[in-house]
C-alpha cells in the first residue's frame, strides 16, 4: 500500500504534468488559430486556378496538335511519387498514425517518397520504402521554404524518376476532425474530384465560379502557348502549398485537442489522489487514537 509520501510525491508529479500540458494546449490554440486563418486564407485561390484550368483544359484541348504540355499526358504508371506531409513533433494524437496507415493501405507497388516532417522521415526509414529526400518546414509554412521540394517533385515527374505526384496528407476539417487523405495531383487527368472537393471547403465561393460554363471567348495575353505553358506548372505549386496549409492546420487542431484531454486527464487523477490521501490520511489519525485509547486503558 502506498505511503501518505508517496501519494503526496504523485499528486505533486501529476500537477506538474499538468501545468505543461495546459501550457501546450495554449500554445497549440493559438498557432491553431493563424494556421486556420492561412489554410482558410488561401482556398478561394486554389479553387478559382483549378477552375480556371479545368476550363482552359476543356476549351483548348490541350492534348491536341496545337499544344501539348506533359503534365496532361497520360502515362503508364510504374513508379507512383508520394509528397508525405507530417509533423515534426509528436503529441498530437492518432493524426500521423492514421496518415501511415493510410499509406500502408493506399501504397501497395513501386514508390518512391518525398517527405515533409521528421516523423514521416521516420516512418518511411521503418518501413523500408525508397525515399527521394526529406524537408522541414516551419509552422508558418511560407511559400519560399518549399521551393527547393517542389523543383525537385516536378523535375523528378518530367525526367520519369516518378509517373504520378500524389499527395499524403492529414485533411483540415474542423476542429475535432482530420482525415487522412492521398490525393493524386499529377497527370492531370480530371479535376472534377480537386474541384468537388475545394468546393466542399470553400462553399462561399461556389455560386462564384464554374468557369467551363461560360460560353464566352478566352483571350489570351501574349499568348495562348505562353499562358498554358506555366498555368498547369503555377497549379500544381499553389496546390501543394495550400495543402501543406491544411496539413498544418489539422496538425495544430490535433495537437490542442490531445493537450486539452491530457489536461483534463491528469485533473481527474489529482482528484482521485486526493481523494486517496485524505482516506489514508484518516486511516493514519484513526489508527493513532485507537493506540492512544488502547494504551490509556491498559
Amino acid at each position: 500500500m502506498a505511503t501518505l509520501r508517496d501519494i503526496r510525491r504523485r499528486i505533486k508529479s501529476v500537477k506538474n504534468t499538468r501545468q505543461i500540458t495546459r501550457a501546450m494546449q495554449l500554445v497549440s490554440s493559438s498557432k491553431m488559430k493563424r494556421a486556420q486563418d492561412a489554410a482558410i486564407a488561401g482556398r478561394p485561390y486554389a479553387l478559382m486556378l483549378a477552375d480556371l484550368l479545368d476550363s482552359v483544359s476543356e476549351k483548348q484541348n490541350l492534348s491536341g496538335a496545337d499544344f501539348e504540355h506533359p503534365f496532361f499526358e497520360k502515362r503508364e504508371t510504374k513508379t507512383r511519387g508520394i509528397l508525405v506531409l507530417s509533423t515534426d513533433k509528436g503529441l498530437c494524437g492518432p493524426l500521423n498514425t492514421n496518415l501511415f496507415r493510410e499509406i500502408l493501405d493506399q501504397v501497395k507497388g513501386p514508390a518512391k517518397f518525398i517527405t515533409v516532417g521528421r516523423k514521416g522521415t521516420q516512418f518511411i526509414a521503418r518501413s523500408q520504402r525508397d525515399l527521394l529526400a526529406d524537408f522541414t518546414v516551419s509552422d508558418k509554412a511560407d511559400y519560399s521554404e518549399i521551393r527547393a521540394l517542389l523543383k525537385l517533385a516536378i523535375d523528378a515527374y518530367l525526367d520519369g524518376t516518378i509517373d504520378t505526384i500524389e499527395i499524403a496528407y492529414p485533411s483540415f476539417v474542423n476542429v475535432l476532425v482530420q482525415e487522412p487523405v492521398i490525393q493524386k495531383l499529377l497527370p492531370i487527368v480530371d479535376l472534377e474530384e480537386v474541384l468537388t472537393q475545394l468546393r466542399k471547403r470553400t462553399p462561399g465561393e461556389t455560386n462564384a465560379l464554374e468557369a467551363r460554363r461560360d460560353s464566352r471567348e478566352i483571350c489570351f495575353e501574349p499568348s495562348a502557348k505562353a499562358v498554358l505553358s506555366e498555368l498547369p506548372q503555377h497549379y500544381i505549386k499553389v496546390m501543394i502549398h495550400q495543402l501543406l496549409l491544411e496539413s498544418r492546420a489539422a496538425e495544430h487542431c490535433a495537437r490542442m485537442v490531445a493537450m486539452k484531454a491530457a489536461t483534463d486527464n491528469a485533473s481527474s487523477l489529482v482528484d482521485d489522489l486526493t481523494l486517496d490521501y485524505n482516506k489514508a490520511r484518516q486511516a493514519a489519525i484513526t489508527q493513532e487514537i485507537l493506540e492512544i485509547a488502547a494504551a490509556a486503558a491498559n
